[in-house]
This record gives structure tokens, sequence and C-alpha cells, in this order.
């Protein structure tokens, strides 16, 4: 590296060497360096200088001045006596570079110039130069020991900064340690208060339910005492009746069915809410189902221009089900169709989705249809849309809830869309399966309510009782009371995270050989590792394939990752 000299001096003995030092000193303070950087590229000089000296050698000092940079360059006799050394390691950390030639006999020292003075000219540091006389030892000495003084100044001024810095930072400290206890103790607070009042809408619900199922049970017995009075009053055998006395007891009856219906389904709700509406599965020709309902519901046709129109896929076939709850959903969903349509046609199809294993029911319409507004009401029980057909049909406001309830018992769904005036359309998705299930008890521990009914859909016909629990605590107690074959595990839940809950797994020990499956909606597909899946796009049979190899790692004596 090149630049205009500044000046130039040789190096022959102990005396030169604190020249030369004060010399690169005067040079950096000329050029615009700080203090310190004037002491590190004079210490920096005086290690050079030691080591030409001890190899023996005599140098020459060349003090350049390159653009940005202060460029001094040490030449020596013996090109092959100086090498790299602690004195030629020592000056290295003290200035920007450090590089030797070894075989050209030189060293070259860089130390970059301060922005602010590099419009500095070379004849004004040779100006400042000028009136530098030679230096002796005894006056180096004082030089060094003043700088010694100011530095021990200096550093007796930082730490006193440091200790009132210090001061501050504890301080600091206690403050947000107070705020952060205060912050716990309210948060635990909140926790209790929040666990309460779960508590408490549980133990409503509870009552709810029972009360539901109570009065629906101690209603079906004299229901079923007036419906039979009836028939025996109007069938075979009974005494004559007059035309209105007939018409009378047929009102009776008709109004009898309907609320054994009607207590029938209020006693299916109950059950679905509490746990306890388990399905029977038996093989089903869907063909035949959708024929049944076709017949049965013929004399429900408000309108003679109204069809109703039966398409199920050859591919439906048959399939693995509760007859009695499906047959219950298709009625309501085509009687709720038929009600509110006064032309067109309503629809029933049936075909399967190969990648998610499942049958898919649609249910549509051409009648009044539902505002957007309403499309989520319609399934809180008893709501019914108002409109002037509501006033001619009759109906509780529980077709909708009962049949998304027996869905989610099918291990399915039931999803609705619709346009004013336009008409609706209802699908239901039910797993299609025909084998027994592979496996006997899966926990899916999700705060993502949606995910864990996703969950259940994928692994219904799959595992024959999937439990779920919406964190790491509830994950906890319900393995402790029933140990799950595998456990599929959210990382992100509240209260106790999925790491934490592997933990907890792991150092009890009814559970640390249960298998896990771990899921996250942070990941995409493709960042989806051994035994760990995303949420997006979860398929059914990469999740089966995933628990599968999960089971067989614990089998094997494997840990899952």
């Amino acid at each position: 590296m090149t630049g205009e000299v500044l000046t130039r001096a040789d190096i022959s003995g102990d005396q030169d060497v604190f020249a030369v030092r004060r010399l690169g000193r005067r040079i950096a303070e000329l050029v615009g360096m700080e203090s310190q950087d004037q002491i590190r590229m004079a210490t920096a000089l005086s290690e050079i200088g030691r080591e030409v000296l001890a190899s023996g050698a005599e140098g020459h000092v060349t003090f350049s001045l390159a653009e940005d940079r202060l460029v001094v360059t040490v030449e020596y006799g013996d090109g092959q006596s100086l090498r790299p050394s602690e004195g030629l390691t020592l000056a290295g950390r003290l200035v920007d570079e450090v590089s030797l030639a070894a075989e050209e006999g030189r060293v070259t020292l860089v130390k970059r110039v301060p922005g602010h003075r590099r419009s500095l000219t070379v004849a004004d540091v040779r100006a400042g130069l000028a009136p530098l006389a030679p230096a002796t030892a005894l006056d180096e000495l004082r030089e060094q020991n003043k700088e010694l003084a100011r530095t021990l100044e200096q550093v007796l001024r930082l730490n006193a900064e440091l200790a009132e810095t210090n001061q501050g930072v504890m301080a600091l400290y206690n403050q947000l340690s107070a705020e952060l206890e205060e912050t716990n103790r309210g948060v635990v607070a909140l926790y209790a208060e929040l666990d309460e009042k779960s508590s408490q809408l549980r133990s409503a619900a509870e009552a709810r339910q029972r009360f539901w199922a109570n009065v629906s049970h101690e209603l079906r017995m004299p229901l079923t005492s007036i419906i039979g009075l009836v028939r025996l009053m109007v069938g075979a055998g009974g005494e004559p009746l007059t035309e209105e006395q007939e018409h009378q007891v047929n009102l009776i009856g008709g109004s009898a069915e309907t609320l054994l219906v009607l207590v029938g389904e209020l006693l299916d709700l109950a059950k679905a809410e509490s746990g306890r509406l388990d399905p029977e599965p038996s093989v089903v020709d869907v063909v035949a189902v959708a024929e049944a309902l076709r017949g049965t519901l013929h004399t429900a046709v408000r309108s003679e221009g109204v069809g109703l129109v039966i398409d199920v896929s050859p591919e439906v076939g048959e399939m693995l089900v509760d007859e009695v709850m499906l047959t219950r959903i298709l009625r309501n969903l085509l009687s709720n169709a038929l009600k509110f349509t006064q032309e067109g046609e309503v629809r029933l199809s049936a075909e399967v989705d190969p990648e998610m294993a499942e049958v898919v029911f649609t249910i549509s319409d051409t009648g009044v249809g539902i505002p957007e507004e309403l499309l989520e009401r319609v399934f809180e029980e008893f709501f019914q849309v108002p409109g002037p057909l509501q006033l001619k049909a009759k109906g509780t406001g529980l077709g909708l809830p009962y049949a998304r309830r027996l869905a989610e018992a099918l291990g399915g769904d039931l999803e609705l869309s619709s346009t004013q005036g336009e008409g609706t359309t209802v699908t239901l998705r039910v797993p299609h399966r025909m084998a027994s299930p592979e496996i006997g008890h899966v926990l899916v521990a999700d705060d993502d309510a949606g995910f864990r009914a996703l969950a259940r859909r994928l692994l219904f016909g799959f595992a024959a009782v999937v439990d779920e629990a919406a964190d790491g605590y509830e994950a906890l107690e319900r393995m402790r009371e029933h140990v799950p074959d595998v456990a599929l595990v959210d990382l992100f839940m509240p209260r106790l995270d999925g790491a934490a809950l592997r933990q907890r797994m792991a150092e009890d020990e009814s559970l640390r050989e249960v298998p896990v499956v771990t899921v996250s909606g942070a990941l995409d597909e493709q960042e989806s590792a051994h035994l760990s899946l995303s949420k997006h796009g979860l398929r059914r049979d990469r999740l089966l394939e995933t628990i599968r190899e999960a089971v067989a790692a614990r089998r094997g004596g494997g840990a899952d990752d």
C-alpha cells in the first residue's frame, strides 16, 4: 500500500526505538487520531522496533499518508531474521492491519484516519513535525508515565460510571422483578377464576344435560302409551267411532308421535353433549338407504312442482357406519329442504372423496335460502329462521343442531352454505371405512377445537376411541385416567405446551412409553419431520402413516423425535 511520504527514521539502537515511538504518536495526533489510538500506534511501533533489534538487524521506518489510512513501513536488513512473534501479535491487536513480508524484510502497519481529518495535507503534517525535538530515554519514560496516569484516571472514571450504571440496572431489575411477581400473582388469580368459571359452566352444562335426559326419558313412556291407545281405538277390534271422533283421535296420535320424535331428539342431544352417543357401526348399503328415504319422504313434498332426486355414485357402494344415525341425519336434512322449497328440486347426492377417505353427502335445494348473517345461528338449538314459510312449516329448531351432533358422533362434519332466494346446500362428510380399527385409544391434545374436530374425522375408523384435551394439563389428567395407545400433541398450547407435556410424560412411569406424534401450525407441509406433522393441508393417509411409525418405533425400542 503506497502513499505520500511524511517522514523517515532509522532504528539502530534502543534510543531510536524511543524516538520512533514518539514520532509515531505525534504523527497519529497530527492526522486526527484519538488519544487511545495515538498510544496504540506508538506502542505497536515500539514492539516492532524491539523485534527488529532483537533479531540483530537494523531498521528503516517510513511514515506515509494514503487517502484514509496512515501506513508505516519498517524495512530491516536480514530478510530471514524476523518471524511471526509475540511482538508482532501484540502489534496486530493495536492497529487495523499488520503484514509481514519476511522474505523481503518488511513489516507494514496500517491505521485508519478519522473521517473528519482526511482532508489533511502532507504539508500540514510535515509542518507539525518540524518543532519535534530529539527524544531521550528519560523523556520517553516521563511521557509514558504521563500516559499511564491519564489512562489510570480514565479507568477510575469508567469504574465509577460502571458502578453507577450497575446501581441503576439493579434498581431497574428489582422494579421489574416486583412488577413481574405482581403480574404473576394476577395471572395465577385469573387462572384460578377461569378454572372456577369453567367448573361452573361444566356443572351448568351437566345439569342441563341431566334435565334434558330425565325429562325426555319421563316423557317417552306416557307418549308411547298415548300412541298405543290411539292405535287401539282406530285399529281393528276397537269400538266404532264416528268420522269426527276418528279424525280427532288421529290428531291426538299425530301430535303424540311428533312429541315422541322431539323427545327422542332431545335425549340424543343430551347424550351427544355428554359424550355418550356411541355409534354402532354395521355394513350399510348407501343406495338402499337413499331409496328408502325417497319412499318415506315422498309424501312430504309440499308442491307438485318440486322433485326429489337421488344420485348416489357407484363408488360409494357399502360402508361401515351406524345406519340409524346416518338415516336420521339425511332424513332431517331432506325434510328441512322439502319444507322450504316450493318449486324446483331437492337433490341428495353421494360420492367418495379418495384423498380424505370420506363419503360426501350433498343435500341441495332451490328453496327460500337463509340470510348470510344467520348461517351459523341455524345450528343453535331451538332457533328458527323467521319468514312466512316458517309459520306454515312445523318445526322445533332442533333439526340442524341434532344432525350436526350425529355427524360429529360418526366422526364426520356438517357444513352449510346458502343464498337467500336461491337455495341451500348442506354437505355431510362421513369417514368411508370397511376395516376394523387398528388403534384402540388416541388422545388429541390441542387448544384448537377446529383441529380436534378434523383429527377426530381423520381418525374415525382407524381408532376405536378418540379422546380430546384442550391443553397440556387436561391431557395429563385424561391420560392418567385412561392411558392412550398414542397421543397427538400440539406444540403450542396454553398453560402447558407440547414440549412441557412430553417432559411430564417422560417423568411419569405410566406414560413414558406412550408414542407421541407432534403437530404444529407453525410448520409448512414440506417442513414436517419424523413423527411431526404440519396442520396445514393435513391428509388422512399422512396422519395414519405417521401414527403407525410412532407405534412401531415405540414397540421396537426406538425413540421418537
